[in-house]
């Protein structure tokens, strides 16, 4: 596998490894601290962190991020990512939760995935292959035996459909989030965990939810900075190359992730169904890590701005001598003029034409 598409998954496995360690890092502090509460700094860690991190590494600067800052036609899709996913998906799902047994929310919010892929594919038009959806099909049937739990009570209610569409605006919030990931992911990050945090507050506000300790407090953001940030940061990095569908197969072994750091720091031995669901997982996601698709494409006339190098076919515009820094990468406004070709590709920012 060439470094071009190997960068972009490790990003992807190391965005569900960060968040996988979230879930039981979570359950040690929520001892101290009510669930609403702890979503509401969770989110509010990820967005004042990486602000802190931004503004001292790079002073506020894109042009020492080398990054594209968001434009306006990019805001749009920004506010409906937070409003899909940091307002309606919690509001949905909390409120589903109540009437809903745990074993069956447990296995429906496994449901992201697929609603991130299936609109991918209807209202993106994103190219999905048959390998691709085989390695779908094995990684959320993993979720799903991992989630399994049969001493608890089951039941289809209107709650277990409510869930279904906090899985459905998640899956619009990848999906939105996807269309700007060409832009600053800091930018994205800090707003979007500004955003749901700020709103999760109010929302523990209103329902009279009790408030921690100022250490308690900090504990959460940190884990927040790390589990929700970054990890969303490398989430949005890897979309830029490999698209929502993919990638969000990727960050679907995060709940494998979770399940491993329990069993570190808690001693709890994995279940049966634990040893049943991780070959299937590991087939799919092989299956997706030799995933090669190529065919003869074509590339329409676009003008845009991302963080790019001349390494590619795809950036051949000239430059005034010294205008390129010494590592290659740089971000400004660029013409693409219109070209066909063929070559092993996924849907990164210039391959997201239909099949």
């Amino acid at each position: 596998m060439d470094k071009v598409k190997k960068y972009p998954i490790i990003q992807a496995l190391l965005a569900a490894l960060l968040f996988g360690a979230s879930s039981p890092f979570a359950k040690i502090l929520l001892g101290d601290v009510a669930p609403v509460p702890l979503a509401a700094f969770l989110y509010l860690g990820s967005g004042i962190g990486l602000f802190i991190y931004q503004t001292i590494m790079f002073r506020g600067k894109n042009e020492d991020l080398k990054e594209a800052p968001l434009s306006q036609k990019d805001i749009l899709w920004l506010i409906g990512a937070v409003v899909f996913g940091g307002v309606m998906a919690p509001i949905i799902s909390m409120t589903s939760l109540k009437v809903t047994p745990a074993s069956t929310a447990s296995l429906l919010l496994n449901f992201e995935g697929i609603a991130t892929t299936l609109i991918a594919v209807m209202f993106f038009k994103e190219g999905i292959t048959k390998r691709m959806w085989i390695a779908i099909l094995c990684i959320t049937s993993a979720s799903i035996l991992l989630s399994w739990d049969f001493s608890n009570q089951w039941g289809i209610s209107l709650g277990a459909l409510g869930i279904l569409g906090a899985c459905v605006c998640w899956g619009i919030d990848n999906n939105f989030t996807r269309n700007i990931s060409a832009k600053n992911p800091f930018t994205i990050v800090i707003i979007k965990g500004l955003g749901a945090g700020s709103f999760s507050l109010l929302i523990g506000y209103f329902i009279h939810s009790p408030f921690p300790d100022i250490i308690t407090i900090i504990k959460a953001m940190i884990l927040g900075c790390f589990s929700y940030g970054v990890s969303l940061v490398l989430f949005v990095l890897a979309m830029r190359s490999l698209g929502s569908a993919r990638t969000s197969t990727f960050f679907g072994t995060a709940p494998f992730i979770g399940a491993i750091l329990s069993f570190v720091l808690f001693r709890e031995a994995p279940g049966i169904m634990f040893f049943v669901s991780l070959p299937i997982m590991i087939i799919g996601t092989l299956l997706l890590f030799k995933e090669d698709h190529a065919h003869k494409h074509k590339h329409e006339h676009i003008v845009h701005e991302h963080r790019h190098s001349h390494s590619d076919s795809h950036h051949e515009h000239s430059h005034v001598l010294g205008e390129i820094p010494m590592d290659g990468y740089h971000s400004h406004v660029h013409e693409h003029k219109e070209m066909e070709h063929e070559h092993s590709h996924t849907p990164d920012i210039h391959h997201r034409h239909s099949h």
